[in-house]
């Protein structure tokens, strides 16, 4: 069985190309799947829009109303960093179902990936940071709530702290919540996850990938967790125009290999997420995010 892979062509909700967050890069990133012969017919799964009722677990009701209505306030529109029109609307709700049909894949297979989401600014009262619905939040809480699992543990590295993440599931036990990141970086304010790992600025692969080496047993001592999500973002890589950390391509390469193998060898689904990516270079960009599943597919 290849990796299975969730994706839907209106994750990309059609931004002009000078545009801060490249949308261009969820079409690019299935070119690159599709040259690298990991998008077949019997590797991929259409993702479906998450439901009203879904997204009211992680998120404010009237929140998720305004959204689904394209009615979001200017003030929270601006905090976002672009409007919520209906291309935007869906893009969120569909992010939000193809990472709770990821989760579930995942389960069933050991591994599956979202060729969206990692959306970790959103908290529970309205967006921010490029992120409408918080995905891994929202699939986080389908799972437990429909009982797929009792032990959920969440492995943020996108160079921004999972701010969203840890507001939206702060006071639900049976999630654990780590974010690895830019110290420097935003949120400005930043919201404690259950373990913060802040670094500094210029950050390279040997010392990442260091201290990373010395958590990950640690976050397996802790729980049998049901499952790990991973929100694999790329704007750690030296190249990234919000990262300020210094990553290589074989740096990001074996980061993905230490976080994804090291679950696996203990038995343990985990569920990838492309998170944060923001260069110029947008071809660049997506090769990057296809190393996730590069890395991935060799372990299905």
């Amino acid at each position: 069985m290849p990796l299975q892979i969730v994706h839907h062509p209106d994750y990309d909700a059609g931004f002009a190309a000078n545009h801060r967050f490249p949308m261009s890069k969820y079409p690019l990133l299935m070119e690159a799947l599709r040259a690298r012969g990991l998008a077949g017919p019997d590797a991929l799964n259409t993702a479906a829009p998450a439901p009203a009722s879904w997204l009211k677990l992680a998120h404010a009701a009237d929140y998720v109303d305004q959204v689904i209505g394209c009615s979001v306030p200017e003030k929270i529109e601006r905090e976002i960093g672009f409007p919520v029109g209906p291309r935007v609307s869906l893009r969120a709700q569909l992010a939000a179902g193809g990472t709770v049909l990821a989760a579930r894949l995942a389960l069933r297979h050991g591994i599956a990936c979202n060729t969206a989401g990692g959306s970790h600014h959103a908290r529970r009262a309205q967006g921010a940071g490029f992120c409408t619905f918080n995905d891994v939040a929202v699939a986080s809480l389908v799972l437990l709530t429909q009982g797929a699992a009792q032990n959920i543990l969440v492995v943020d590295l996108d160079v921004h702290q999972g701010d969203g993440t840890a507001n939206i599931l702060g006071n639900e036990p049976r999630v654990f919540t780590f974010s690895m990141h830019g110290e420097r970086n935003y949120p400005v304010r930043k919201i404690a996850s259950d373990l913060d790992i802040a670094l500094p600025d210029g950050t390279g692969d040997a010392a990442y990938l260091e201290r990373l080496a010395t958590i990950l047993p640690e976050l397996s001592a802790q729980l049998r967790w049901d499952i790990v999500f991973y929100n694999a973002g790329v704007d750690v890589h030296a190249e990234d125009r919000l990262g300020r950390l210094a990553l290589s391509n074989d740096g990001l390469r074996a980061r993905d290999k230490m976080v994804i193998g090291h679950f696996l060898a203990q038995g343990i689904p985990v569920c990838g997420v492309i998170g944060g990516g923001y260069s110029t270079d947008v071809p660049a960009l997506a090769a990057r995010h296809a190393l996730l599943f590069e890395v991935a597919s060799a372990y299905a």
